[in-house]
C-alpha cells in the first residue's frame, strides 16, 4: 500500500491492548488506514465490522480503516456511532472482527483503535497487536483488484434488546439519573431505557448531548471531580440511583441516593453474587486492585475467584481459560459470560438498577452488604522514573508479602497497597485498602509521599 509509519509514532500509540494517540500528530487517517488492512491481514477475514465514538475526529479515522480493510479484500459493516459495548455486541451478534474508534475516557485530543476477533474476543500486544504494529511500521498491508464493499447497519435496537433479557429490570419503580458525560450514553442510555418505559424506571439525563470536545467535564467518572455535578443532582432530584459513564460507555460508575459514589468493588462483588446465584459453582475473576471483599463473597456464593492483571484483554483471556461466568475490575469495567466475555458498562448498570428494583431499601442498604474494607480510590501521579520508583517500594517493603503480577503488590494482615504503571499514560497508579479509615490513610499517605518524593 505504500510508506509505513514512523516507529516512534507507533512506540507512542500501540499500547499493551489498543491504539491510542493524539490527533493528528500521532493517530491519523494514514495510521488508520494501514491498520485496516493489517487488521485483515492478521485475520483473514471476509467481512468486518466498524464503529465509532462522537469524537470530531472518529467518522473520518473510521472511514479511513474501512478503506483500508476494503482494500484488503475484506466487506465492512460500518455501525456509525457507537459505544464500545454496542460493538462488542455487533461483532458477538455478526460473528465479525471488529474494530472501535474512540479514546475512551481521555480528553478531547486523543483518538485510538479497539480491535477484537469475531465474537469479541480481544486483540492486544501478544494476541496479534503486535503482528499488526510491525505491518503498519512496514507498510506492508494487502491490497486486491477488487476491493470490498462498505455497508451500514444498525446494531443499536438489537443491542438494547439483548442488554434487556441479560438484566431484565423488574420490581419496585425506580429514579435514575445518568450522567453520560457527553458520550456515547447518551446514545445507548434512551435506546436501553426507552424499552424498559418510564413505568419502571424514571430518567433524569445529563449531557446526553454527543459532543467530542467535553464541554462539562472529562468523561472519565474514575476521578471524583468528575462526579460532582452527578452527586449534587442525585440528591436535589431525590433519585434511587445515579450512573455514570465514560466516553465511550464500556465503563459505569454509580452513586447512591445520598450522593457517595459506589466502590465498583462493591459492584463487582453485588454481580458476582448474583451471577453466581444463576450458575452455581462458576468461577470469577477479579484484578489485583479490586477489594478483598470480592473474593471473599464470592467464594462465601459458592464460586471460585481467580485473580488477574489489570487490562481487559488480560481479563477476557483469563475467563476463557476458566469458563468464568463474570469478572470484574475497580476501575468501573465489568465482564460476561453471556455477553462474549466483553465488557459493558450498561449491562453492569442493568444489573445494578435490577438488584435495587428487587428489593425494599434504599442503594446504600443494598450496597453496604457488599463492603467490608475503606478503599482509598485510585490515585494518579506523574514520575520521571516508574520503575525506580516501585523498585524503591519493593524494596522499602520487602519484609512483607510482595506480589508483582502487575505492578507491585504489598500485602499486610490489615491493608494492602497496589502502584503500577499505567498503560495509556505516563503516570503511577496507586491503590489502597485498609481494615479501617485509619490504616487506609496511613498507608495511602506514606506510599503516596514516597511516590512523590521522587517523581
Amino acid at each position: 500500500m505504500g510508506a509505513g509509519i514512523d516507529p516512534g509514532v507507533l512506540d507512542a500509540t500501540f499500547k499493551a491492548y489498543d491504539v491510542r494517540g493524539t490527533v493528528p500528530d500521532q493517530v491519523d487517517e494514514d495510521l488508520a488506514r494501514l491498520t485496516g488492512g493489517a487488521f485483515v491481514a492478521l485475520t483473514g477475514a471476509g467481512r468486518v465490522v466498524v464503529g465509532h465514538d462522537m469524537r470530531p475526529s472518529s467518522p473520518s479515522l473510521a472511514g479511513a480503516f474501512a478503506e483500508g480493510a476494503a482494500a484488503a479484500g475484506a466487506d465492512v459493516v460500518m455501525i456509525g456511532l457507537s459505544s464500545t459495548d454496542q460493538l462488542y455486541f455487533a461483532s458477538g451478534h455478526l460473528g465479525l472482527p471488529g474494530a472501535m474508534f474512540t479514546a475512551s475516557h481521555n480528553p478531547a485530543q486523543y483518538n485510538g483503535i479497539k480491535l477484537c476477533r469475531a465474537h469479541a474476543q480481544p486483540i492486544g500486544t501478544d494476541t496479534g497487536l503486535a503482528t499488526i504494529r510491525d505491518h503498519v511500521e512496514s507498510g506492508d498491508v494487502p491490497v486486491t483488484r477488487i476491493p470490498g464493499e462498505i455497508s451500514q447497519q444498525d446494531v443499536l435496537e438489537a443491542y438494547a434488546a439483548h442488554l434487556l433479557r441479560l438484566a431484565p429490570v423488574e420490581g419496585r419503580r425506580l429514579k435514575v439519573v445518568i450522567d453520560a458525560g457527553n458520550g456515547m450514553a447518551g446514545l445507548t442510555a434512551p435506546a436501553v431505557f426507552g424499552r424498559l418505559g418510564a413505568d419502571r424506571v424514571e430518567v433524569v439525563p445529563m449531557y446526553f448531548e454527543l459532543d467530542g470536545t467535553f464541554p462539562h467535564h472529562e468523561a472519565n467518572p474514575i476521578e471524583p471531580a468528575n462526579l460532582v455535578d452527578l452527586q449534587a443532582r442525585v440528591v436535589a432530584e431525590k433519585a434511587d440511583l445515579g450512573l455514570a459513564f465514560d466516553g465511550d460507555a464500556d465503563r459505569c460508575f454509580l452513586v447512591d441516593e445520598r450522593g457517595v459514589a459506589v466502590s465498583p468493588s462493591t459492584l463487582t462483588a453485588l454481580i458476582a453474587a448474583r451471577e453466581l446465584a444463576k450458575h452455581p459453582g462458576s468461577t470469577v475473576i477479579h484484578n489485583l486492585i479490586t477489594s478483598r471483599a470480592v473474593p471473599e463473597i464470592v467464594t462465601e456464593c459458592g464460586g471460585t475467584p481467580v485473580r488477574s492483571r489489570v487490562g481487559h484483554s488480560y481479563i477476557k483471556a483469563v475467563m476463557a481459560e476458566t469458563d468464568a461466568v463474570f469478572g470484574g475490575e475497580h476501575s468501573g469495567h465489568f465482564y460476561f459470560r453471556d455477553f462474549w466475555r466483553a465488557d459493558s458498562g450498561m449491562l453492569a448498570a442493568l444489573h445494578a438498577l435490577a438488584a435495587l428494583a428487587e428489593s425494599d431499601v434504599p442503594a446504600s442498604t443494598l450496597f453496604a452488604g457488599y463492603e467490608r474494607y475503606v478503599v482509598s480510590g485510585e490515585i494518579n501521579s506523574t514520575v520521571t522514573d516508574q520503575r525506580a520508583v516501585v523498585a524503591d517500594l519493593d524494596e522499602q517493603y520487602g519484609e512483607l508479602e510482595l506480589d508483582h503480577l502487575d505492578g507491585l503488590t504489598v500485602t499486610a494482615e490489615d491493608w494492602w497497597f497496589n502502584v503500577r504503571p499505567s498503560n495509556t499514560e505516563p503516570l503511577l497508579r496507586l491503590n489502597v485498602e485498609g481494615s479501617d479509615a485509619e490504616t487506609m490513610t496511613r498507608v495511602r499517605d506514606e506510599v503516596l509521599a514516597e511516590i512523590r518524593r521522587q517523581r
